[in-house]
């Protein structure tokens, strides 16, 4: 069909239907870190939703208002249901906040903090609290060997 025969408005119907952003089902844990990054969010999606409203927008540009609507609710619904959880003082044992550094067969220590998901960053070194990793090596101590990945690991340090 040529494009001369599509409706404008379908177009831009089609690119103002984003979907929700996913929430995960678990609760939503959070360092203080990762507090203050929903915080950031959230403000930058009010500012975003804002400007979209202002200027005419809306009407020529469709898919940027959908977007700072989707994100609004989703950094709205992170926020709302955000707990935060301090790590504990005591790094006998791995837990949510900590950090954890483990020796692969190879040699190589690597080490990730525990952190929630809109926190974690494995690049960075930080992994959710429910990925495999951190369900593996929590409440684990100095010492543990636990398998990641098929490997054996032992943890050599927790802080």
């Amino acid at each position: 069909m040529s494009v001369a025969f599509t409706k404008e408005s379908d177009a831009e119907a089609v690119a103002a239907d984003l979907p929700d952003r996913p929430i995960p089902a678990h609760p939503n844990l959070v360092t203080a870190r990762g507090l203050a990054r929903i915080e950031t969010e959230l403000s930058a999606a009010r500012a975003a939703y804002a400007a979209a409203q202002a200027g005419d927008q809306i009407s020529s540009d469709r898919t940027a208002m959908a977007r700072a609507t989707r994100d609004l609710r989703y950094w709205s619904a992170r926020r709302a249901s955000a707990q935060l959880v301090e790590p504990r003082t005591s790094a006998d044992s791995i837990s949510f906040g900590h950090s954890v550094s483990f020796e692969r067969a190879d040699g190589r220590i690597q080490t990730y903090a525990i952190v929630g998901d809109d926190e974690a960053d494995p690049h960075q070194g930080s992994v959710s609290y429910v990925s495999p990793l951190a369900r593996a090596v929590m409440g684990k101590t100095v010492g543990d060997v636990v398998t990641l990945a098929g490997q054996d690991v032992e943890i050599v340090a927790i802080a």
